[in-house]
């Protein structure tokens, strides 16, 4: 998309331009007007001039002696002395008598020179200094400067712009906003039914999913103007500002009608009002006017409104409820279908092997969203450089999936051989656990390689296919699975180590969750405990219930976790001699894949 506004000249351009002016005139106009320089010497430089015969011109006054050179380009003046011979040396070396060396410069010139002219200059300046500020600003609703008008960015079409082709994984989105696109090219097959479009579309999801690329891509697929703006831009100093701009916004859209008016990131400006004392009134002012603004609109104005945000919870009642912003368009995570489209979509931009598999990939990345996708893409293209290859491979995306999950290989980092040891115990203590428990995922992958993550090893396990519930004799397996790791060391080592620290607190989310949220408490049954806000951007959550609810919770969680350790810990033993024969084989490779982990565990 071609972005298509006015160049902008700070004040300094202008002054800076006038302080040119004022250096040139000094330069070439001021010598003259007024009169040459008079340069003050003593006695002694005047006698020797003398004796050179380097005196041109020469005035013997009252109380001083003016001169000029040979050349009588330059005047010099000196003091009186009692010297009787001065008018003999000055006849013998060639000096001539004149008169009036010095012409005082006209007291009307200096007049005008000296304080005329700069205020006019400065006048001037003035003047046009203040017809920018009135242009810009429009007016009076400018009050200082630029500060309540619009700074939106309009786009329009462009053969390169961004289309929903190039939008990958979020067919229901893009299904949403196709609609949107038909009616502004063609309105009457609306209206003759009676049907009006939404005045307003809010695009909710993680960070990273697309809304923002969603909203370009409405622009490059629609031939109407479309104006982009951030939350952010709309809150300023003094309040008023951004209800201002809200309006001058909503001018310049009602103006282009038909077009689009995308605001990016609205939770800025429309959080709920809440009547706190001390509040922010400048953005409840902005919120109001925008309220205003959006009730204003015809049906027939042609003026449609995007928003993004990814805390649509904070969002103010008001500004969702039908009349505004009718529709509510979720932009999730993508599924393995779009995970793969996301990756071809990307793969286009760089070149790539024949016969990729990009499902292996997308399984590898679950829960990856479009922004992640496209840097797994990039990273392998930047190891295909680095390896002085003119093409990513399959082992290069599958490496920038580790790098994106784990960090770089820490490739100085050098670990003891107990060190070491423990490590390839621990992670196949994981692996072995999972590959015993049913409803597990198979294991693709176990490393002992540190990474910059601060993981001295990993093991990472994928999904065959999408999965969207997960029972309690999953989450629980999952928690065994997390646990397996610590007691393999105590199995073998009868000793502890700090790296089990994330699986610790990985297994206490999900068993807390199990109990507060999901209601796979025998005790509390389906009853929510626990609050989660944010939902977007990590989960928030905070306890709703008593502290003797709290008390039975923490009881509970420890109880739980407490089992499934036990029930890790007999599988290892009941596996003893493949759980040494897995760790010595991963100790000595220090990466093994899934399928040589389960052929040695088979065997």
């Amino acid at each position: 998309m071609d972005e298509v506004k006015k160049p902008k000249k700070p004040i300094i351009f202008y002054y800076g331009i006038v302080l040119i002016i004022l250096l040139l005139f000094n330069l070439f106009a001021m010598p003259s007007l007024m009169s040459r320089q008079i340069k003050q010497v003593d006695y002694g430089t005047f006698m020797a001039m003398t004796e050179q015969g380097d005196v041109g011109l020469v005035e013997v006054q009252e109380n001083q002696i003016v001169f000029t050179d040979k050349a009588e380009k330059q005047i010099y003046k000196t003091g009186i002395m009692d010297d009787p011979e001065l008018t003999q040396r000055l006849y013998d070396c060639g000096a001539k008598f004149s008169k009036d060396i010095v012409e005082e410069a006209s007291p009307i010139i200096s007049f005008i020179v000296s304080w005329i002219l700069p205020l006019v200059i400065f006048f001037a300046l003035g003047q046009f200094l203040s017809k920018k500020m009135m242009n810009k600003a429009g007016g009076a609703n400018s009050m200082m400067f630029n500060m309540g008008k619009s700074n939106a960015k309009i786009y329009v079409k462009s053969s390169d712009g961004i289309k929903f082709s190039d939008v990958a994984g979020e067919d229901e989105a893009k299904e949403s906003l196709r609609e949107i696109v038909d009616y502004l090219h063609d309105p009457k097959k609306y209206e003759q039914i009676g049907a009006s479009m939404p005045k307003g579309i809010l695009l909710v999801g993680p960070p990273g999913t697309g809304k923002t690329m969603l909203a370009k891509a409405v622009a490059g697929e629609s031939n109407v103007p479309f104006f982009s703006m951030s939350g952010s831009e709309f809150v300023e100093m003094f309040v008023g500002m951004g209800a201002s701009k809200v309006r001058d916004l909503f001018k310049q859209a009602k103006e282009k009608s038909p077009c689009i008016v995308f605001i990016d990131e609205i939770d800025a400006i429309g959080q709920k009002r809440d009547g706190r004392i001390g509040g922010n009134d400048e953005r409840e002012q902005t919120l109001n006017q925008l309220l205003t603004e959006m009730d204003g609109f015809e049906g027939n104005t042609g003026v449609i409104i995007l928003a993004a945000t990814n805390r649509p919870e904070t969002l103010d009642p008001a500004l969702t409820r039908p009349g505004r912003f009718d529709r509510r368009v979720p932009v999730e995570l993508p599924d393995l279908k779009g995970r793969e489209e996301i990756l071809r979509v990307h793969a286009k931009k760089i070149k790539t092997d024949v016969g990729i598999d990009y499902t292996r990939i997308a399984r590898m990345a679950s829960g990856a969203s479009g922004a992640e996708l496209a840097n797994i893409v990039n990273e392998a293209a930047l190891r295909a450089v680095r390896d002085n290859r003119k093409f990513a491979t399959q082992a290069d995306l599958e490496e920038s999936i580790e790098v994106v999950i784990a960090g770089y290989q820490k490739k100085n980092a050098i670990l003891t051989d107990k060190e070491k040891l423990i490590v390839a115990y621990h992670e196949i203590g994981h692996a072995l656990v999972a590959a015993k428990q049913s409803n597990s995922a198979p294991v693709q992958k176990i490393t002992i390689v540190p990474r910059t993550s601060g993981a001295l090893g990993y093991t990472m396990q994928v999904e065959e296919g999408n999965h969207y519930l997960m029972s309690r004799e999953e989450i629980e397996n999952k928690i065994a699975t997390y646990t397996g790791g610590r007691a393999a060391e105590q199995l073998v080592f009868n000793s502890v180590t700090t790296g089990a620290s994330n699986d610790i607190e990985q297994a206490t989310k999900l068993a807390r969750a199990m109990i507060t949220r999901f209601g796979m408490s025998d005790e509390f049954g389906m009853v929510a405990l626990e609050a989660v806000t944010n939902q977007y951007l990590g989960g928030d959550s905070t306890l709703a219930c008593s502290a003797e609810t709290q008390t039975e919770i923490d009881r509970q969680v420890i109880a739980l976790i407490k089992k499934q350790n036990e029930k890790a810990m007999k599988i290892l033993v009941e596996n003893r001699a493949k759980l040494d024969e897995l760790a010595k084989f991963l100790y000595e490779r220090e990466t093994i894949t899934g399928e040589e982990f389960m052929e040695i565990l088979n065997t």
